[in-house]
């Protein structure tokens, strides 16, 4: 998935439809995955970008029993999956979320940049990969 931005006037539209999506879903083995736009306050970026709206979106897909699989393994550890070009500073803007009958099946998630380089030039995100049994 692809969320887009604020400026488009679409994205809170947008959040809304997949926790939509999320509740249709809950009871089938399913992973909701890609570029949010969308972080954790405080945590998941370097300067502050996010706020209250996606800070409730991200505990509203929690809530309904949805696993953000890099934090169900790595915890509260920072990682940034995108930078700014015109400041160089990172957010995690993308997340891969396991429904509740997939949560338990979770190994590992992590992040890795194409090229081995965020600066590789082959994309502008790090792609994540999620292992799970």
């Amino acid at each position: 998935m692809h969320v887009p931005n604020r400026v488009t006037g679409r994205k809170y539209p947008f959040l809304e439809a997949l926790l939509r999506q999320a509740a249709r879903w809950r009871e089938r083995q399913a992973i909701l995955i890609g570029d949010t736009n969308s972080g954790v306050l405080g945590i998941d970026e370097e300067s502050p970008a996010f706020n209250g709206v996606e800070g409730r979106w991200l505990g509203a897909i929690d809530d309904a029993g949805w696993r953000d699989a890099f934090r169900a393994h790595a915890g509260r550890r920072r990682a940034y999956t995108w930078y700014s070009p015109n400041g160089d500073n990172g957010f995690r803007l993308d997340q891969a979320f396991l429904s509740p009958g997939m949560a338990n099946q979770l190994v590992r998630a992590k992040y890795e940049w194409a090229g081995g380089s965020r600066r590789s030039g082959v994309s502008d995100h790090a792609a994540i990969l999620v292992d799970t049994r």
